[in-house]
């Protein structure tokens, strides 16, 4: 018996509130599907009740993306955003794409991009900012939000549909005992409930494989994206550039590439993305970032700069081929939870909103006709009939291609979308999960990372410490291994210890025994909440529970 299972038999029952629909997070995806259930609801004076539980102290705080946003989505939820307020305030003034070597970089003519490289219509924002203002919507259309309860655990009920989730127990100590302000986590019970947990949701992971959601499919592919938010000189500031990356300073084998976006008030965000298909053990994401801020073509826009914020989180990127079955009995999976996003154009919020709100029309149906806990196929058949379909299967090649490499993959990327315009009539396949992907280290030379300056390029735990992580010193560890001594044994023998290097918060380190033994440290006060761990340990030996409610990152302006 699990120690969550004792103490909710040593202090259980668990209080349970009753909903129409519950929704697990609070990001795009699941604030869009309560907006939406909402308006359909008063559009025919029907009382619906949903609830919207996040894991973060507040909406946005664990909100984390480039990003530039296309509003296709959000017009059709909210037509009059622009009067109500919505923080989408830099439109997209230029599209800059350049190819770097280590010393040079070459601009792609504009002529010549594909269409999915164009953001004409699209604005730059902080997408921690826009979920605040959907939060704000929501809750005006009387959509109770519970920011600081982290759901941990699906309930089901007798005929094993989906009955709704439990939150987390607070005030546990690190041995698992319930502590001086001990309180029993609560059942939230659904007609239906969604699952909009982001990137690789630790609930969604456990429903794809209870409801064998991913039979047929491709396995699902990630990137790791790592971003930090700066106010640049003024001089220097472009409100509206929009700058991306491919080459230096990853070698030609590994998929990745850079963003640069100006936002308002001499603001800019840059960030890196790494495919964690990559095969090199010795590769660190974080250092690769750094480095890359360094080169001649984009250190200028940094002198005289200041670094306000960090942070870190896994990307949903393989496309069609990759998305789950989205519904199960009793609930759905919606946004990057299922991983709707279109990595062609980098762009994930408008798959979010267009998810939700696809997934809330299915559930208000259902409702109305007094139907609960069965499989909302309306959901799966409108996602197949929509806009974000069609978009998803125009883009469904360019990750494949970008997956043989820098120079192939970029001629066929360009010949798939600029020529065929992603018509063509093949579909390649992702044949691999990324844990699969690492070699031996053996097989590989240790790379050589610079040292950080502290103005430019920064350590792991300065940059930890401005994402304002912070979770409760003696609850246990939400890091968790199924057999303790893998890490040394296999991580660290064959692979010479890649955790420590993919973790982009310091998380993983080994350290020394007393005896002289290596041993896996695990500093869980660090996390950052991106997954990585979960999706890239060769062994899937790490498995990514939810700490806490209220723990992890606090992002400002992300």
């Amino acid at each position: 018996m699990t120690q969550p299972q004792t103490l909710l038999e040593q202090y259980g029952p668990r209080d349970a509130m009753e909903y129409d629909v519950v929704i697990v997070g609070g990001g795009p995806a699941g604030l869009s599907a309560a907006i939406k259930i909402k308006q359909l609801a008063a559009a025919q004076q029907r009382e619906v009740s949903v609830v919207v539980l996040e894991k973060g102290g507040e909406l946005g705080a664990h909100t984390l993306s480039g990003a530039v946003m296309d509003p296709k989505a959000l017009t059709e939820l909210i037509p009059d955003w622009k009067e109500k307020g919505a923080p989408l305030n830099t439109p997209v003034t230029e599209d800059r794409v350049l190819f770097l070597t280590e010393t040079g970089a070459h601009k792609t003519p504009n002529a010549l991009l594909p269409a999915c490289f164009e953001n004409h219509g699209n604005y730059v924002i902080s997408l921690g900012n826009v979920v605040r203002w959907l939060g704000q919507q929501a809750e005006a259309l009387g959509v109770e939000i519970f920011p600081g309860f982290a759901a941990a655990e699906v309930l089901y009920n007798d005929d094993g549909s989906v009955k709704g989730v439990a939150t987390g127990n607070m005030g546990v100590k690190r041995d698992g005992e319930a502590g001086p302000d001990f309180q029993l986590g609560m059942e939230l019970h659904g007609k239906y409930t969604l699952f909009a947990e982001g990137a690789r949701g630790h609930l969604g992971k456990q429903l794809i494989a209870k409801f064998h959601l991913d039979q047929g499919k491709d396995p699902q592919s990630y990137g790791i994206g790592i971003k930090e938010l700066w106010e640049i000189d003024p001089a220097k500031h472009q409100p509206g550039l929009v700058v991306h990356t491919t080459g230096w300073p990853l070698d030609s084998k590994t998929y990745g590439g850079s963003f640069l976006y100006h936002l308002e008030n001499n603001q800019v965000v840059v960030g890196y993305v790494v495919g964690l298909n990559y095969e090199n053990p010795y590769l660190s994401p974080y250092e690769e970032f750094q480095r890359y801020k360094t080169h001649p073509a984009i250190k200028p826009f940094f002198e005289g700069a200041k670094r306000i914020s960090y942070g870190a989180r896994a990307i949903a990127a393989g496309g069609l081929q990759s998305l789950p079955k989205l519904v199960f009995p009793g609930g759905a999976l919606i946004g990057c939870d299922a991983g709707f996003l279109n990595m062609s154009r980098i762009k994930g919020s408008h798959a979010a909103i267009k998810s939700g709100t696809l997934a809330a029309e299915a559930v208000y149906e259902a409702l109305v006709a007094e139907r609960q806990g069965d499989e909302l196929s309306s959901f799966s058949t409108a996602f197949e009939q929509s806009w974000l379909h069609e978009e998803l299967h125009v883009a469904r090649n360019v990750k494949p291609w970008l997956s043989k490499g820098l120079y192939l993959g970029s001629v066929m990327t360009w010949i798939d979308q600029k020529i065929l315009k992603g018509k063509a009539p093949w579909t390649l396949h992702h044949s691999y999960a990324d844990h699969e992907c690492l070699k031996p280290a053996s097989q590989f030379s240790p790379i050589n990372y610079p040292k950080p300056d502290g103005k430019l390029t920064f350590d792991r735990l300065s940059s930890v410490f401005i994402s304002n992580t912070n979770h409760a010193e003696d609850q246990p560890i939400h890091l968790t291994l199924k057999n303790a001594s893998v890490p040394v044994d296999v991580n660290l023998a064959k692979y010479a210890g890649p955790e420590s290097r993919y973790c982009p918060a310091g998380v993983y380190e080994f350290v020394k025994t007393d005896e002289g033994a290596d041993r896996l440290q695990i500093n869980a006060q660090n996390c950052v909440h991106c997954k990585t761990c979960d999706i890239k340990d060769p062994t899937q030996n790490i498995v990514w529970i939810t700490p806490e409610g209220g723990g992890g990152p606090n992002y400002p302006n992300m």
